[in-house]
């Protein structure tokens, strides 16, 4: 499949967000990554559709936005009217029955639809459930917080589910030119990278390093 790369603004600098949106751009992202927490569901909070809103008019790249949030299908329509491509949602904050009713009001938004898991969260939760996705995102760092140590325990899991699972998958947290060719050969072909981009000195160099894995 396809390898994408995903900058997570998370670790951009929100003083200049429009410029550092444009460079990764530039040098050769695919889609961007947006971290939406609520201070519930996860410990930090970070945005909203207001400023997805005006990412939106920053860059063409596809949004893909993270609903780390309690309660997401309160928020399906703003997230949908402020430009977001992609709504994930996490299948630790939503029960079963509410998965089907999500999915299909993010469908009818035009948008893809995405499941997310913690780390702590075995396979089992998904299997039966990955069938409602578009793509699945792997978390492989506790969410709430940038810059955190890969758990690399999620290896196993992401093999399990591309056994079972045809569309995309994305791994998420610690993903640095190390860790990028360990989720790869497990079956990931979606990196989200935040300060492994943000922070070097070369965003084109950082890419390319995570392409060459």
């Amino acid at each position: 499949m396809q390898l994408k790369i995903a900058p997570s603004i998370l670790s951009a600098d929100f003083s200049r967000l429009a410029e550092e949106i444009r460079k990764v751009e530039t040098a050769g992202a695919d889609l961007l990554h947006i971290d939406v927490m609520d201070g519930h569901f996860v410990p930090n909070i970070t945005i909203g559709p207001v400023v997805v809103k005006d990412i939106r008019r920053a860059t063409k790249m596809p949004l893909d936005v993270h609903l780390m949030i309690e309660e997401p299908h309160k928020f399906i329509d703003a997230f949908a009217s402020a430009g977001s491509d992609m709504l994930t949602v996490h299948i630790e904050a939503v029960s079963a029955n509410q998965l089907e009713r999500l999915r299909a009001k993010v469908k009818s938004k035009g948008l893809l639809f995405g499941l997310s898991l913690n780390p702590a969260t075995p396979f089992t939760k998904i299997k039966p459930i990955c069938k409602l996705a578009d793509f699945i995102l792997v978390m492989s760092v506790n969410p709430g917080f940038g810059g955190q140590k890969f758990i690399s325990e999620v290896i196993p899991k992401i093999r399990q589910l591309r056994r079972i699972f045809c569309g995309d998958i994305a791994v998420d947290g610690g993903i640095n030119d190390k860790t990028a060719g360990l989720v790869c050969q497990a079956g990931a072909n979606v990196l989200v990278a935040g300060s492994y981009i943000f922070g070097s000195k070369d965003y084109a160099e950082a890419i390319r390093r995570l392409r060459c894995r």
